[in-house]
């Protein structure tokens, strides 16, 4: 049965292990109670075969150690919470975070201030460096992000911790794009302009690129607060300006962003950056209705797409799957991948398309599978096809 907090639980163990800020976990409340074993404390450990997980399984009179890989370690951690115990908790540098289920068979989940220190071996590893930095970031404060000090305030770390992860996720794309003279990014839906901001502050003080920025959001209010901090930040090359996705009047795009446009809207945001050719197409879909009403499934995945929550889960993969390829049908190479999981971000899934200079190829051969997915799931047509199926993509 899905659970969101255990969801939330897991990304934020994969990210404590992947930054190697995790200090301990420990998994215990076995739920066989005739079982020996009575708990699994799992640690970072260093050998000559790089960083593994080291996994000490606890039974009343002895001891077992084994190491994995981080990637087979997170599964393995997954499979054995769901399988042998009620509990688990992560001492971190950071903060502690727990999962606890009652006698009711309910889960709650916990954070705490951090109680361990951490091994010496990793104390170089402590402060992680972020690409965004505090002191002196007026728009940081202004979004009321870091306190007059210049520290993140405690309600705003996961904020903060999202803004850094978005960051790292889209710095890779931006070193293989071009910057060219007049290089603009248009950040649809920029809404409080978190990232819009964060992305200018990146690009243009870290990495010290000529680019320029336009913030496109619908509420009035929200353009001239935006406005507003970017003035006082010194942010010249940042503007926000009040429009949709479909008909904001932009000029020449290089980039285009929409994170989090709701349903067929993000479909509207790739299709804007395919008309435009934009170098690079970075989206966040939220809501996914469109398909799920067009389900019409009569073959042996009827049963399963009867229930609501497997059909609407259903619907959010094909969804994407659909929208990445018909991107690369008009000529983008696409990544489908994790962004975070947060209680600011529920829907989690990020698509990025890069522009690939000599075009995609197998253009028959990608109809044919998007053909394929439509007919078994028996959907019509996808909302990306109507809007593009006019559009020259030779």
């Amino acid at each position: 049965m899905y659970n969101k907090q255990i969801e939330i639980f897991f990304n934020e163990l994969n990210n404590f292990i992947e930054s190697k800020e995790l200090i301990k976990l420990v998994l215990s409340n076995k739920k066989d109670k005739s079982s020996d074993l009575k708990n699994i404390i799992v640690t970072i450990v260093k050998l000559k075969s790089g960083f593994r997980l080291n996994f000490v399984y606890r039974h009343h009179t002895k001891d077992i150690t084994k190491n994995h890989n981080f990637e087979e370690g997170q599964i393995l951690i997954k499979e054995l919470f769901n399988t042998k115990f009620y509990n688990a908790e992560i001492s971190g540098n950071s903060e502690n975070l727990s999962i606890v289920t009652n006698l009711k068979g309910k889960t709650r989940l916990k954070r705490s201030e951090p109680t361990l220190q951490p091994l010496a071996l990793f104390k170089h590893d402590r402060v992680k460096e972020r690409p965004i930095k505090t002191d002196g970031n007026i728009y940081l404060r202004e979004l009321g992000i870091v306190n007059a000090n210049w520290e993140v305030r405690h309600e705003m770390r996961d904020k903060f911790k999202q803004i850094n992860k978005y960051i790292e996720l889209l710095s890779p794309y931006f070193k293989e794009v071009e910057i060219k003279k007049n290089f603009h990014i248009a950040d649809m839906g920029a809404g409080k302009g978190y990232l819009t901001f964060a992305l200018y502050d990146y690009l243009t003080n870290s990495q010290s690129k000529n680019i320029r920025i336009t913030g496109v959001e619908f509420r009035d209010d929200l353009v001239k607060a935006c406005n507003a901090i970017a003035e006082k930040a010194n942010f010249n090359k940042l503007t926000f300006i009040k429009g949709t996705i479909e008909k904001a009047e932009i000029e020449e795009v290089d980039v285009l962003i929409a994170l989090h446009a709701c349903d067929t809207a993000t479909d509207e945001a790739i299709y804007r950056g395919i008309k435009e050719n934009a170098s690079l197409i970075v989206c966040a879909p939220c809501c996914h209705k469109q398909i799920r009403k067009e389900f019409n499934v009569t073959n042996e995945l009827s049963n399963i797409v009867s229930h609501g929550i497997l059909k609407e889960r259903q619907a959010e993969i094909i969804t994407d799957g659909l929208r990445a390829l018909i991107m690369e049908l008009h000529g983008y190479k696409t990544k489908v991948f994790e962004f975070i999981s947060t209680e600011h971000t529920p829907k989690n899934i990020m698509i990025v398309g890069r522009k690939v200079e000599k075009g995609i190829s197998n253009k028959k051969i990608i109809l044919n599978n998007i053909e394929a997915i439509k007919n078994f799931y028996g959907i019509k047509k996808h909302y990306l096809e109507r809007l593009s199926s006019n559009y020259d993509s030779k």
